[in-house]
């Protein structure tokens, strides 16, 4: 990271998180509780925000400007995403209104300090942006369940797929739509939550994180899409596991190259997580890793670091940190060098003692 640079702060927001880019790299899209007053209680649950990005001589981006909240007032809000080659036009899983129940299930670590909510209310809509000063106008309902979470959406690069998380089942399931045809069919209904998926920049393959043994460990996975004859996506046809520890390992993201992914995980502690950069067909088989190394540590600093996404051309990392010292996570920015850090600390392979 070349240079890390904080974008939000706790001046404005009590928490800021999980972002990503617009594919020209001039809008950012990230979820938010606004800073309060002495004395008063923060907002239950995220609104979902936009900013213009500011960058520097050198095109580093170098602060936010025009934030703005898109998400109707009172409601829940996460996982937001441009659509491909567009900075008008987004997405998001939101209640719409407020939660009918203050404390909707989630999923939070024995003793954790972190709950993440599932509100059964939460569907997934798009969202025009006005022109002239970037406001939201148009909602429009792209997947909806009356009693069910659907979340974690991202489109394809081609932007004919919409893939997100599904609780229908009651058990975290991938699901896509196609966004030509209406069709909707689940495409990962494994054992435990899978969620978190992101398309590869050739939209082949994805990534996304499973609890398999339903213990609370999440772990990386990669799949090959299968697709039909008129190119709609049908299932998949070749998953493997990337991680497989005694760690939570999870919000895995494309590197630009399609060959490589970083995510977040607990390996250096529960209050310190940290991003790794690892092949995206580590341990496949059980056989060795491409590169030989194993992952390798991309951030190194007190305090939560996840989240990581990259602008479109790659040379931007953004991710959700506590390394500023606020109360709240914040968000920070830094350009990336893919290939830079061979004296950095390297760990044991992934794949762990199971292989």
């Amino acid at each position: 990271l070349s240079h890390p640079i904080q974008l939000t702060f706790s001046s404005e927001f009590y928490k800021a998180g999980e972002a990503y880019f617009s594919d020209d790299g001039t809008r950012l899209i990230f979820q938010a509780v606004p800073a309060v007053g002495e004395g008063e209680t923060p907002d239950d649950h995220y609104g979902m925000y936009i900013s213009d990005v500011v960058r520097d001589d050198d095109g580093e981006v170098s602060a936010l400007d025009n934030t703005r909240r898109i998400s109707p007032p009172d409601s829940a809000n996460t996982c937001g995403w441009f659509y491909p080659g567009r900075n008008d036009r987004l997405l998001f899983a939101t209640t719409t209104t407020a939660p009918v129940n203050a404390a909707p299930p989630g999923y939070q670590r024995e003793s954790g300090d972190y709950r993440w909510q599932f509100p059964p209310e939460m569907d997934i809509i798009a969202v025009d942006l006005a022109d002239a000063d970037g406001t939201a106008h148009g909602f429009e309902t792209l997947v909806s369940d009356e009693s069910a979470y659907l979340a974690e959406g991202s489109i394809s690069p081609d932007g004919r797929h919409l893939l997100y998380t599904s609780l229908a089942t009651g058990d975290g399931d991938l699901w896509v739509k196609d966004l030509q045809t209406g069709d909707v069919r689940p495409i990962v209904e494994a054992a435990g939550y899978d969620g978190g998926p992101f398309f590869s920049p050739d939209g082949r393959r994805i990534t996304y994180r499973s609890d398999r043994k339903k213990n609370d460990l999440l772990q990386v996975f990669v799949a090959d899409l299968a697709f039909g004859d008129d190119g709609s996506i049908i299932g998949i046809e070749r998953e493997h596991q990337i991680t497989r520890n005694d760690h939570v390992n999870w919000c895995p993201f494309w590197i630009r190259d399609g060959r490589s992914l970083v995510y977040a995980t607990s390996q250096i502690g529960h209050y310190n997580y940290e991003i790794f950069i690892v092949d995206a067909d580590a341990g496949f088989d059980g056989g060795p890793l491409r590169y030989g190394t194993g992952a390798r540590r991309v951030t190194d600093m007190a305090g939560f670091d996840g989240l990581p996404a990259f602008s479109f051309d790659g040379k931007t990392m953004v991710w959700t940190s506590k390394r500023s010292g606020d109360e709240g996570s914040q968000l920070w920015a830094s350009g990336f060098d893919q290939h830079a850090g061979s004296d950095v600390e390297h760990v044991a392979p992934p794949t762990g003692h199971d292989h």
